[in-house]
């Protein structure tokens, strides 16, 4: 169980990502135990997730990072994976969004609507379970916040990634009004923030390998992600909360 005393920032923070399996979770996660968080992880797929948590540890020099199977589709599991974390630590600090998903058509008509169905469990749902879950606890913290990362298509929609950006920008809508729950409960003195991290597209160093002649133009690396999901604890809460924070050139 975490003891430590905690004030705010990330020393001592206890902090879940949610969709941490792969290279964007496996980055995230050594970044926040680097700098002191006590981070737990989760995911839907196990393999993934145990991949990503054994990286990330050894990367961090065996930082305290654990993994839990969660299914975020379901509001109770993911009430419980909230519980449980603030009993086993005394607290939450924390819950980063990162899970993702993406279905798209050659046209407008040819949209297909069972594809908004998916998204709308990946990229809605999940928002909408987590925030409701964390929503008391990253409250009772002296540094609560909540990070979702959306794409820059949700403020310029294209035609053949209609269901997509609609869903991401709900997804963003949603945060953002849990950054106003935040602002109306918190008073004079406010303590948590929810805030959107925009990107274009995500590389890494295996993405570059399989296509080296591509030049990403506008795509942020995962570790510069990284940097800026821990950026928000290191910021006062009035700064960040109900702000959407452009990582790529704005459309």
């Amino acid at each position: 169980m975490t003891t430590d005393t905690y004030s705010g920032g990330l020393d001592g923070a206890v902090i879940a990502v949610a969709g941490a399996g792969g290279p964007a979770g496996r980055a995230v996660l050594q970044r926040l135990a680097r700098a002191g968080g006590h981070v737990i992880a989760a995911d839907a797929d196990p393999e993934r997730l145990a991949e990503a948590v054994d990286a990330a540890r050894y990367d961090a020099g065996g930082a305290d990072i654990t993994g839990e199977i969660v299914d975020l589709l379901d509001l109770e599991a993911s009430q419980d994976w909230a519980a449980r974390i603030e009993k086993d630590h005394g607290r939450v600090d924390g819950l980063v969004h990162l899970v993702g998903g993406w279905r798209g058509s050659a046209s407008f008509p040819e949209t297909e609507l069972a594809d908004w169905d998916v998204l709308h469990k990946l990229l809605i749902q999940t928002v909408q379970h987590t925030s409701l879950a964390f929503h008391d606890g990253l409250m009772r913290s002296p540094g609560g916040r909540y990070v979702l990362i959306s794409q820059s298509g949700a403020s310029r929609p294209t035609a053949g990634n209609a269901a997509y950006a609609a869903a991401k920008a709900a997804a963003e809508a949603w945060t953002l009004a849990l950054g106003d729950s935040f602002r109306k409960l918190s008073g004079d003195d406010p303590t948590a923030a929810a805030t959107v991290l925009v990107i274009k597209a995500l590389v890494h160093d295996g993405l570059r390998a399989e296509r080296p002649q591509s030049k990403f133009t506008g795509f942020t690396d995962v570790r510069d992600l990284a940097d800026a999901i821990a950026d928000v604890w290191n910021r006062p809460a009035d700064d960040v909360n109900g702000t959407r924070q452009w990582l790529t050139p704005q459309p």
